[in-house]
């Protein structure tokens, strides 16, 4: 695709007019209807204000695309793997991760993913399958990667939850206050402190973040993403460090370790 025709296509995918772009760009909106005709390209200054406008990189605007892929938003079924983790729960007798499975799909119910129409619950659901496909059978771990957005984003408090306290504990260092441009450093540093000293919310936490930044790409906006990125790789590797020096979590520590690092380095180039 051309140039003007990326621009049309970017354009129409976030609902705006050639009037609205062009309000946006502080131009008139003959000059859009002629970058989308592809009878002028614009300057470097204007690709930069598209770009921002647009929240995409430079190259989306002027690389050609001569392939387009399909994309998925999801790609387990969520009551397949609700099904899986309760049938799991059952057979090891994991009774905390029993409660929790049908209190997070209820806590959940009506949610969706960022940017998406994939219901919240498949989430937390993967990172319970996460771990369990890496061997770790225990209860509270399990029951912990369910619950762990409950409280801060379903309103529900540590005395709501079904479930002993080792696993409340895991939910209650999850659980990261609102932050604002101003205090938002102070917060995550004593949240992540808080998070190394546990160090089975510390796996969980490498899970959670493992799996978001799976679906920031669609989930989250461009300066999200950066802010994302830099968040990660200040405070993640403290974290697997507390991972990997427990002897029984030392073989996921190495798989969660090359898989953040992995998508991050992809993050990147692309960026």
């Amino acid at each position: 695709m051309s140039i003007g025709k990326n621009i049309r296509s970017l354009r129409e995918e976030r609902k705006l007019t050639q009037e609205q772009l062009a309000e946006k760009m502080d131009l008139s909106f003959q000059a859009v209807s002629a970058w989308e005709r592809d009878e002028y390209k614009p300057d470097t200054d204007n690709l930069i204000k598209l770009a921002s406008v647009f929240d995409v990189s430079i190259s989306a605007i002027v690389e050609e695309k001569r392939k387009t892929f399909k994309t998925k938003e999801a790609i387990y079924n969520w009551e397949h793997m609700k099904t899986y983790v309760k049938t799991t729960a059952k057979n090891f007798k994991l009774y905390n991760t029993l409660k929790a499975v049908d209190f997070a799909a209820e806590a959940h119910l009506g949610q969706k993913r960022k940017r998406s129409n994939t219901p919240y619950i498949y989430h937390p659901l993967n990172l319970a399958c996460h771990a369990l496909s890496m061997d770790i059978m225990e209860d509270e771990i399990i029951a912990g990667c369910l619950l762990h957005d409950v409280i801060e984003d379903c309103g529900k408090t540590l005395d709501d939850l079904p479930v002993n306290d080792e696993t409340k504990e895991i939910v209650r260092l999850m659980t990261c206050e609102k932050t604002n441009d101003e205090d938002r450093d102070k917060i995550l540093k004593k949240y992540y402190k808080n998070l190394s000293a546990n160090p089975k919310a510390a796996l969980v936490k490498c899970l959670d973040r493992c799996n978001n930044l799976t679906t920031m790409s669609w989930g989250l906006s461009r300066e999200r993403i950066y802010r994302t990125i830099r968040e990660t790789e200040e405070y993640y590797p403290k974290l697997l460090k507390v991972v990997k020096a427990t002897p029984e979590y030392n073989s996921a520590a190495w798989l969660l370790q090359y898989q953040i690092e992995s998508m991050l380095d992809i993050y990147k180039r692309l960026m």
